[in-house]
């Protein structure tokens, strides 16, 4: 009898140093794609950035500074009512692209998908290199990251319960969208402080939030041993950290950029 106990103690405990293991390698692999995510976005910023001005007048069909002017590429992206298609397909793309995509691709097409969406946001922020100095770019972006690294470490080490924060921030974010689609008629620098503040605060909120949901979910899963599903949860995870650190970054560059 006291050997089937032992038994059962060591098996438990090969088990969980099992779990162990592959939660590691789980939030490995969450981090190592949201960071790639990232990458792909800012680097299909710059690039589209580039392409949209030109510091030549003769290749130029609008003047946007005293050295700097809009391309053809420029115009399109910025000028016309292209640009509200641009501003939105992330939108749409989180709300029903990623729905369709876990449902009926393998993980490695919803990675695929991930990474389509990473450079589409690209897209999305390549003004901030036109708007905004390259040096406060770099500068926010440094903040930006020491900032989701201790969040997202106090999220995945607390033993606090934080689950009941999920609907108060997502109530959040939903107040945040409304109010700035709203701003872009009223254009007030008033409520634009305000979006930022709040939307640094609640995406500080989700980073904690959001790391502590993947460690709990993978936890709840791992005695299945579901591959499939394994993977697609590690790049819908990734989708909400990056998710987390772009919105932080764009409120924080609000607050913090220096202009052009």
């Amino acid at each position: 009898m006291a050997e089937y106990q032992q038994s059962i103690r060591t098996a438990g405990g090969v088990r969980t140093a099992e779990i162990d293991e592959g939660l590691r390698a789980h939030m490995n692999k969450v981090y190592a794609t949201m960071s790639v995510g990232t990458l792909i976005t800012f680097a299909a910023a710059w690039a589209i950035a580039g392409l949209a001005t030109t510091t030549d007048p003769s290749n130029a069909v609008a003047q946007i500074g005293a050295d700097t002017y809009l391309t053809s590429l420029g115009q399109a992206i910025y000028m016309s009512p292209l640009r509200w298609v641009i501003m939105l397909a992330p939108l749409a793309f989180v709300f029903f692209g990623f729905g369709a995509a876990m449902n009926r691709l393998s993980a490695a097409g919803v990675q695929t998908t991930f990474y389509a969406f990473a450079a589409l946001m690209g897209l999305s922020l390549s003004s901030i290199f036109i708007v905004y100095t390259g040096f406060s770019i770099a500068q926010v972006f440094l903040i930006t990251s020491i900032s989701f690294a201790g969040l997202s470490l106090w999220g995945y080490t607390t033993k606090k319960d934080i689950s009941g924060w999920g609907s108060f921030l997502i109530m959040g974010v939903i107040g945040l969208i409304v109010a700035s689609l709203a701003n872009l008629w009223f254009q007030s620098p008033a409520i634009m402080f305000a979006v930022s503040i709040l939307g640094v605060l609640i995406f500080a909120g989700l980073t904690a939030y959001d790391t502590q949901k993947i460690k709990n979910d993978y936890i709840q899963h791992a005695m299945v041993a579901d591959q499939e599903w394994l993977g697609k949860a590690a790049i819908m995870g990734a989708l909400n950290l990056y998710l987390d650190f772009i919105n932080m970054f764009m409120f924080l560059l609000q607050l913090l950029g220096n202009r052009e």
